[in-house]
């Protein structure tokens, strides 16, 4: 590319991939962090306790280990390392069963009876073929993929709604793992290509685990800004850049934000297109976050959940299609799908003591204001009994909270941006 100067508004992961790569490249590369703290959502932090490690936002990776990119740039070189648990996710019912995730596609069928060929089927091929079929998946709607007839086998399945391809499961505890996994697309989930994102994030799993970065996700971010140093980029922190007066200078300059802050800033210099189209963007619901300290940890039925890295709280698949559908109405619900991260398990290092650091949040409405606590801990208490007199200490961030923190979480919605089908394809 030759020299030149860049740009990067933002250090976010993928603010600073864009910056080791212009650096890489040859670029004079300088990142603009507004906040004290690098990473975005990968930041991590002991706020609540000294040595008690939560993650901010982003907590258990199965896209982000094996990455081509992590590789490429030698970020284990300078200090990531991923951890595994023994279980990658637990989803557990009222009856006490659960149903679970494992690294092994044949370990997970196992123990899903009837349903365990169904998974198979599914799974398999995509598993196998994931680092292959990653950047397909990962890559816009509209662009022509690397690998056509591996997608497209792939797609048959991925364009359904989640709700369809439930019905291919028999068992209540298969179809509840299913849609646990599928309600990452944080939208109804009977809607098309809603399958898409718990047949990937699953593929992604079965490939390499739900890794966590030992230390943190902090730590993922200060491999990446040691690999940008050691391209020669820098990182300037306590930057909150308002105005395109403040960047003017740069040859290139790489926005890692909100398509709202970008308009904010570039109305009168965007092509008609392109201004329009980020007028429209739409965002989805937000998280409620509640970090715990949880003496001795989270006291689950299952001896599956009290394994798992990840677990997902939200009972039956019709409970969270239920309360998927009511948020994305803008509507609370009485027993909000809740994620519930117990990183320490693969990561001892972030407990205090019998101290364990939960990680959770519940999807709810953008923008609600109300105060979802009592129906995270009870969907917790729920499956697990005597959770709540194991509390030590807790806080809370709301969907406003997240936003003030990390201005590319528009209204709470952490996965910046509505994931239905007419935005995914159209923008």
């Amino acid at each position: 590319m030759g020299t030149g100067r860049a740009f990067v508004v933002g250090s976010g992961p993928n603010g600073l991939a864009g910056a080791i790569v212009l650096a890489r490249a040859g670029l004079d590369v300088t990142v603009f962090e507004r906040s004290a703290q690098v990473g975005g959502a990968t930041r991590s932090s002991e706020a609540m306790r000294d040595g008690l490690l939560h993650d901010h936002c982003s907590a258990v990776h199965p896209l982000a280990a094996g990455s081509p990119f992590f590789d490429d740039f030698g970020l284990e070189s300078h200090g990531l390392k991923w951890r595994l648990p023994a279980v990658d996710c637990a989803h557990p019912l009222d009856d006490g069963s659960a149903g679970a995730l494992y690294r092994s596609i044949d370990e997970t069928a196992a123990q899903l009876g009837s349903d365990g060929r169904m998974w198979r089927r599914l799974l398999a091929a995509p598993s196998e073929a994931f680092d292959q079929l990653r950047n397909d998946l990962l890559r816009p709607l509209v662009a022509f993929p690397d690998h056509p007839v591996r997608l497209a086998r792939f797609g048959a399945g991925a364009l359904m709604p989640a709700s369809v391809l439930a019905r291919l499961f028999d068992s209540p505890r298969t179809k509840a793992l299913w849609g646990g996994v599928a309600a990452h697309a944080y939208t109804r989930l009977d809607r098309p290509l809603t399958s898409s994102v718990g047949l990937g994030i699953l593929a992604a799993g079965h490939r390499h685990g739900w890794p966590v970065a030992e230390g943190g996700s902090q730590r993922i971010a200060d491999a990446m800004v040691a690999a940008l140093a050691a391209e020669g980029g820098t990182v300037e922190t306590g930057i909150d850049i308002r105005s395109f007066d403040q960047v003017h200078g740069a040859d290139i300059v790489l926005w890692d934000t909100s398509p709202t802050a970008v308009l904010a800033i570039m109305a009168d210099r965007l092509p008609s297109r392109v201004r329009r189209s980020y007028e429209r963007f739409r965002y989805g619901p937000a998280a409620f976050k509640v970090d715990f300290a949880v003496e001795e940890g989270v006291p689950w039925r299952s001896e599956a959940a009290r394994n798992a890295g990840t677990v997902h709280v939200g009972g039956t698949f019709d409970e969270i299609a239920q309360a998927e559908a009511l948020v994305n109405a803008g509507r609370m619900p009485e027993r909000p799908f809740v994620l519930v991260g117990q990183q320490y398990l693969a990561d001892p290092g972030r407990s205090v003591g019998t101290l364990k650091p939960v990680w959770s949040y519940a999807h709810v409405p953008n923008g609600y204001g109300g105060d979802a606590t009592e129906a995270v801990i009870a969907q917790i208490e729920r499956f697990a009994p005597g959770f709540r007199e194991r509390i030590i200490d807790f806080v809370v961030r709301r969907p406003g909270d997240l936003s003030a923190e990390n201005a590319n979480f528009v209204g709470g919605n952490i996965l910046t941006g509505a994931k239905d089908p007419k935005q995914l394809v159209l923008g």
